[in-house]
């Protein structure tokens, strides 16, 4: 099992991706001390656009991939799969 998200920033993707790795950081949600270890990757990185079909990705991600900051969203989740890794 994957977790893939569409989240729209840094900061909300590295929220989500440790709330489905480590738990939910907050303490206040379903998840609370609960480590799932899914991995996680967001719809924009290479290794999940590369499983759609080119014209789908285009017309339900293209206009979104535009306006996220994908190089920003994809280091905080590689950050989060990497302390998931050495945990």
């Amino acid at each position: 099992m994957v977790v893939v998200l569409g989240t729209p920033n840094p900061e909300s993707s590295r929220l989500y991706a440790l709330t489905v790795t480590e738990g939910d950081p907050a303490w206040a949600g379903a998840l609370a001390g609960t480590a799932l270890r899914l991995p996680v990757y967001h719809i924009t990185e290479p290794e999940i656009a590369a499983q759609v079909p080119p014209a789908l990705y285009e017309q339900e991600v293209g206009v979104a991939q535009m306006v996220l900051d994908a190089a920003e969203i994809a280091s905080a989740l590689q950050e989060v799969r990497a302390q998931s890794r050495s945990v």
